[in-house]
């Protein structure tokens, strides 16, 4: 999780654009207990910004008066938690160099891009900060997930956690799909382990990194992780398809519509999908009912490559 920010900007912008009542930043990274600094710095420039930069890295060198410390820790203190944070930190910089020598130490950075700063490269980053009044907590720490490569929670229920799947949740799938009663009317996951785990980084990697969405894991909120479910795109369609699975032993305990109804809610609201399909294998009365029961209508017959299908549709 992210604990701790640091922003290195230049003192005028910083004064300009984030220590000011427009900028919410701040405030709301520490309302979260992120530990937030922010480092000004003025004075160093040309050929001296790389190695001042590497010396900040290496916890060598007191920056003094060009600090301004925002957080629980005093300008005294902000190297001695340095290292074993490191993990949990992500900076924030409108300094090409500074962003240059991050990234050299394999911290996680995010550009910032302002009017001052358009000849700026960041290069090889996956995001780029450009009105950072509309930047809070929320979102700083879902590019910290992503950057650091954690899966993000998309939604909680009354009983459950939905979240990006990850490599962990591989053997509880293989579990869940070990029944007749799943495999039965959904594709089964790859004989060799390696090959689903291979797979699942991959669409981590090309799916969610690129739309944001997908299918993700059900869990409970003690952490057990009972199926999955979410909006994809099935090719030949024209809509987000909503998919579906919860293992044997949590049928009939209302998970499937309590997980459902909050994710196609969050596909309206959220990403815009007011319209939505469901494509249910003939004979699966079960998934026909929670369809029917989620306000889908059936609207006709599809014959796939592997079945013949019902396809509903919201309206």
């Amino acid at each position: 999780m992210l604990r701790r920010a640091e922003l290195w900007i230049e003192e005028n912008i910083l004064r300009e654009k984030i220590l000011c009542a427009g900028c919410i930043l701040v405030s709301d990274l520490q309302k979260h207990g992120v530990e937030t600094i922010v480092r000004e710095y003025s004075g160093v420039r040309g050929e001296e910004t790389d190695a001042w930069m590497h010396d900040v890295l290496n916890e060598q060198t007191d920056l003094g008066r060009e600090n301004v410390c925002i957080g629980t820790v005093s300008c005294g203190d902000l190297y001695t938690a340095h290292s074993s944070m490191a993990q949990g930190t992500l900076y924030i910089t409108d300094s090409e160099a500074a962003y240059r020598v991050l990234r050299q130490h394999g911290k996680y950075v995010l550009a910032y891009r302002h009017e001052e700063n358009q000849g700026a490269s960041f290069a090889g980053g996956l995001y780029v900060i450009e009105k950072i009044e509309e930047v809070d907590y929320e979102i700083v720490d879902m590019a910290y997930r992503r950057l650091a490569g954690l899966p993000w929670e998309i939604l909680a229920t009354k009983r459950c956690i939905i979240r990006e799947t990850i490599e962990a949740d591989t053997d509880s799938f293989y579990s869940i799909y070990a029944g007749p009663d799943i495999t039965k009317y959904m594709e089964d996951l790859y004989a060799d382990k390696d090959e689903e785990i291979a797979y699942i980084r991959d669409y981590r990697e090309k799916v969610y990194a690129f739309y944001g969405y997908g299918m993700w894991s059900v869990l409970t909120k003690e952490g057990t992780v009972i199926g999955r479910a979410g909006i994809n795109w099935r090719e030949g369609f024209d809509l987000p398809e909503l998919g579906f699975v919860i293992g044997v032993p949590w049928q009939r305990q209302g998970y499937a519509y309590e997980v459902c109804s909050a994710i196609l809610a969050y596909a309206d609201e959220e990403l815009g999908f007011s319209q939505v399909q469901a494509l249910v294998m003939e004979g699966n009365d079960k998934s026909a009912a929670l369809c029917r029961k989620l306000g889908l209508q059936w609207e006709e017959k599809v014959i796939l490559e592997d079945g013949v299908y019902d396809l509903y549709r919201n309206l």
